[in-house]
């Protein structure tokens, strides 16, 4: 049986892990087709004075916020902005450091030496500041932009472990035999050394994604990258703080969005680590 057959019944044995991405997979489905679930307009204002901060009901099911819009419209809404930049960050910080990671693995010591301590100076700095200064100065940053700053300040951990991974296997027995045939480099990245890193860096694609969802709420609530009125997670929250305890709905119904979601993520990335992990056979 092969090592991916054998860590998918792994898996699948994780109760918790099956159960989140079961959730993840439900969450993604109801962003995909917010248009059609979502009961209306995220942006529309139909009477700022009648329904200011009205409580769940028929007509809005999970209430509405302090400028009369719909809750759970926002909520289905700023699904697609919060996933949309977790994932597709977590997939390009996965690239970029799979690519550095494997040229430093593959390179000679001088190149090696630079990218790391390149890495190492990298992650010595304060992540966060780096991004509050970069979105205080561009105003109103575009989703993609978000996304594209949120990865490039986030590849680092993952170069490290490939870069170890790669060294491990480029001394191998395998490897060493394919270079004997005559197997260019490329093949040998490709078909003996990629397939071997592809678990490390599933797993760190899969925990990296809570934590950038959480990155950007919190950018989102301090009123910088994706700004109002587009809809995130984030940015509900902060609009319902000044109405925590007259209307709770409107910071309570993303709040809890964004915990499940991460919890979720964070409990799927566990269950891979441990199916993709031999020595959990």
């Amino acid at each position: 049986m092969s090592p991916w057959r054998l860590a998918a019944g792994r898996f699948r044995r994780n109760r918790a892990a099956v159960g989140a991405a079961v959730a993840l997979a439900a969450l993604l489905l109801a962003a995909a087709f917010a248009p059609a679930l979502a009961p209306a307009d995220p942006l529309a204002q139909p009477d700022p004075v009648r329904l200011q901060d009205r409580p769940p009901s028929a007509e809005h099911p999970l209430g509405t916020d302090p400028y009369s819009r719909d809750v759970l419209s926002r909520t289905l809404y700023g699904a697609r902005i919060s996933l949309g930049v977790g994932l597709g960050a977590a997939l390009l910080a996965v690239v970029l450091g799979a690519g550095v990671g494997l040229g430093a693995g593959l390179a000679g010591r001088t190149t090696d030496q630079v990218l790391m301590r390149g890495v190492d100076v990298a992650l010595a700095l304060p992540r966060i500041f780096f991004l509050l200064a970069l979105f205080a100065v561009w105003d109103q940053a575009p989703a993609w932009a978000v996304l594209v700053l949120i990865a490039a300040t986030g590849w680092f951990p993952t170069s490290r472990i490939v870069r170890a991974a790669v060294l491990s296997l480029r001394e191998s027995d395998f490897v060493a035999a394919a270079r004997a045939l005559g197997a260019p480099g490329r093949s040998i990245v490709w078909r003996h050394l990629l397939p071997h890193v592809a678990a490390p860096m599933i797993v760190s694609a899969s925990l990296d994604v809570g934590n950038i969802i959480l990155l950007e709420a919190g950018l989102s609530y301090l009123g910088l990258g994706i700004r109002p009125p587009t809809p995130t997670w984030g940015n509900m929250i902060m609009d319902g703080k000044d109405v925590l305890f007259s209307a709770p709905w409107v910071a309570l119904v993303p709040g809890v969005a964004l915990v499940l979601t991460v919890t979720a993520f964070n409990l799927a990335g566990d269950g891979l680590r441990a199916a993709l992990d031999p020595r959990s056979a």
